[in-house]
């Protein structure tokens, strides 16, 4: 990875809870430099805001790894990277048909439908499954991704007249971008084996709803409940016990309900930063707007606090969960010696 993009990879999705407006904010706290040989592993990918802001910006980055329990997601990454030109020819096709029916709403539905539900059967090959889940994001409802508890994709269609579906340019640079990146599948808890001293894990998990109404974290079967919040850091004691550097993002629960110390609790030997963020997902757009997100350390990241928070009141301290009373995860493995990416046959 001597050799620096030509121009920057950006997310290729639409990406509920996307961290481009807060890379700024990692930046700030980011503990290696450009010249710095290091490991990045990112268990929850996402849209990969993150991802191709460290890819752009760190030429010398050693080894790259993400991962991400969402099958369809991690299956595009990897088309992305390993059948571009297919994918591009696939989503053109796409988009020229979808424009042409822009005067007509009921067949531009139906057309839609149709494509969601050939999605859902996930009867098609790779990189057309690939290519209509670019297809869904681009056209449906906000950019939601959202399924069911059968796994059918359920968000229903935008109201856009010409969305951007395909975009060669960046489609290439991403391509590009993915070559020496590991691809993984799973559980968060599988990245464990990259755990060492010179690799730094950004975690960006489900959030924890602020409301009962915007659980936006369904995005693959099983959720990511309180209980998978505990799991997830216990892993994280884990790697700091291995010298491992990491942040994490997650929403502040205790900015909207003072007496909410969930994540304050859960974290209280960590440092805490609460930053100002944009809420942009919502189907009422009077409740989109700015509120506080926490990003947690276990290292002395030497920053302020940009921009300042007002002081919390009233606040209920809650006794810490213990040990006991948490998920158990099995002890993390050293890394391979040396670190080697096997590439998959395309």
């Amino acid at each position: 990875m001597e050799q620096q993009l030509e121009t920057g990879a950006k997310p290729f999705l639409k990406w509920a809870g996307g961290k481009s407006q807060l890379i700024a904010e990692i930046e700030k706290r980011f503990p290696f430099s450009p010249d710095d040989r290091f490991t990045y592993v990112e268990p929850f990918v996402g849209g990969g805001a993150v991802l191709f802001w460290v890819l752009n910006n760190f030429p010398k980055i050693e080894k790259v790894v993400i991962n991400d329990v969402n099958s369809d997601l991690v299956g595009t990454y990897e088309v992305i990277r390993d059948s571009v030109e297919e994918l591009i020819d696939l989503l053109s096709a796409l988009e020229g048909a979808y424009h042409k029916l822009a005067d007509d709403p009921s067949a531009r539905r139906d057309c839609y439908n149709k494509k969601r539900d050939q999605f859902n059967s996930r009867s098609s090959g790779p990189v057309t499954q690939a290519a209509l889940m670019i297809f869904l994001n681009k056209t449906g409802f906000n950019g939601l991704y959202r399924v069911n508890r059968g796994n059918g994709f359920n968000v229903p269609m935008g109201n856009y007249r010409t969305p951007l579906i395909c975009n060669r340019r960046n489609l290439r640079t991403v391509s590009q971008a993915l070559q020496k990146v590991k691809i993984l599948n799973g559980d968060f808890a599988k990245t464990g084996i990259y755990a060492g001293k010179n690799a730094f894990f950004y975690f960006d998990p489900p959030y924890k709803p602020l409301s009962s109404t915007s659980n936006f974290n369904t995005y693959a079967r099983g959720g990511f409940d309180d209980s998978e919040q505990e799991r997830l850091k216990l892993f994280c004691d884990r790697l700091a016990n291995k010298n491992c550097k990491w942040v994490l993002s997650n929403s502040d629960v205790k900015g909207l309900d003072p007496n909410n110390t969930f994540f304050d609790d859960l974290y209280s030997e960590y440092q805490i930063s609460r930053v100002w963020a944009k809420r942009s997902i919502n189907s009422n757009p009077s409740k989109r707007g700015k509120l506080t997100e926490l990003l947690i350390f276990n290292y002395d990241n030497g920053s302020r606090e940009s921009p300042a928070i007002p002081a919390r009141t009233g606040i209920r301290e809650a006794p810490l969960l213990t040990t006991a009373s948490q998920p158990q995860l099995p002890p993390l493995q050293d890394p391979p010696q040396p670190p080697t990416i096997p590439r998959p046959d395309r």
